[in-house]
């Protein structure tokens, strides 16, 4: 295994810790969504952003404390406040969703609000997946450079060990 292996089997490590959280945050988000449909008479994406911002402060916690744990925490009101940005730009994308969905098609039953607010989660999803490990939850430097200098060692080590075994 080389080098790219190495950071292939991090972004998976990470792309599972992200999926996790962001999982749970979806349930947080529907749950939350169809509790304010059924107990009030908000319209629904006034009901969607409730529940859209009450799965960015949970996602928050968990990617701060969980998936990016290992990440630069030197700097929390920047991080705070690109998590911020780029959290109300995907409440824009999941949010614009439904409501093209609902108040553009007339697709307005609770079947398709929750079908519409799923395809939104996703969408916006894939942005926030890019934004936050870009821009909010930075890694670093050093530590990638040292686990990469790891990896390239350990991989010479199997390598020699191979060819002094083959040796009689």
């Amino acid at each position: 295994m080389g080098h790219g292996a190495s950071r292939l089997r991090r972004l998976v490590h990470e792309v599972a810790k992200f999926g996790a959280v962001g999982g749970a945050g979806v349930l947080v988000n529907l749950l939350v969504f169809n509790l304010v449909r059924h107990v009030t008479d908000l319209p629904v994406v006034r009901a969607s952003v409730i529940a859209t911002v009450v799965a960015i402060v949970f996602n928050y916690v968990g990617f701060r404390y969980f998936t990016y744990r290992d990440r630069d925490k030197s700097r929390r009101t920047r991080e705070m406040s690109l998590f911020l940005l780029f959290s109300a730009v995907g409440l824009v994308i999941e949010n614009g969703i439904l409501y093209a969905a609902t108040y553009g098609f007339g697709w307005d039953t609770p079947l398709q609000n929750n079908i519409f607010k799923f395809l939104g989660i996703g969408v916006a999803t894939l942005f926030r997946f890019w934004s936050y490990r870009s821009w909010v939850f930075r890694a670093l430097p050093a530590r990638e450079a040292v686990a990469d200098a790891e990896s390239i060692l350990k991989d010479e080590r199997a390598r020699r060990s191979r060819s002094n075994q083959r040796v009689p």
